[in-house]
């Protein structure tokens, strides 16, 4: 029964690229606002910047334009969507990492004036924070992306797979690792953390 909700949906998902296709304006509207803001969260996340993220939601959007025509509805139309996202991030990423390690510096920066001895809780949790993006910043490509759409969006993984052009075995490999070196980042105790916490 499921698989026949997964064919209804998909079917639903080839007509309105159709309807796209065919110049329909409200169907490309029906698409983005059905997948914008997941979207601008992953490119938020992959990029680390709001403005970068919210330039890259519209090169994501163009590029599904321009695209479409190539979505043949043998996926989800979210996880076509997802995997053109993702590759554009994986782009902006790759050709940004020295802005990335120059922004991994500023955190520290940030996180060394930060914490003092006497501080509330809340400079604890916004801390917490900064370490957690600092180690999920600092995670190779691949684990990232598997990492992100996993623990954060909520694909299962063989819709990762899907989306990264992976096996399913190897996304959920992606997220073992990706959470192992996140655990080894954030194992060290922060130095204004409370006795017992």
């Amino acid at each position: 029964m499921p698989s026949n909700g997964n064919e209804g949906a998909r079917g639903a998902d080839t007509r309105l690229a159709a309807r796209c296709l065919a110049g329909e304006a409200d169907a490309f509207k029906e698409v983005y606002d059905a997948h914008a803001t997941r979207l601008y969260n992953l490119a938020c996340r992959m990029i680390g910047s709001p403005a970068e993220a919210e330039d890259l939601l519209q090169e994501i959007f163009l590029q599904a334009f321009r695209k479409l025509s190539s979505y043949k509805g043998e996926a989800a139309l979210g996880t076509w969507l997802y995997r053109l996202g993702m590759n554009l991030c994986l782009d902006r990423v790759r050709s940004k990492q020295g802005k990335m390690a120059r922004s991994t510096v500023a955190l520290d920066d940030e996180r060394g004036e930060a914490v003092r001895p006497g501080h509330d809780r809340r400079v604890d949790s916004v801390v917490e924070r900064l370490d957690l993006e600092r180690a999920i910043a600092q995670l190779p490509d691949s684990y990232r992306a598997a990492f992100l759409l996993h623990d954060v969006e909520g694909f299962e993984h063989h819709e990762i797979g899907d989306i990264l052009g992976i096996a399913e075995g190897t996304s959920k490999s992606l997220v073992h690792k990706a959470r192992v070196r996140i655990r080894t980042f954030l194992g060290t105790p922060l130095p204004s953390t409370p006795a017992g916490k």
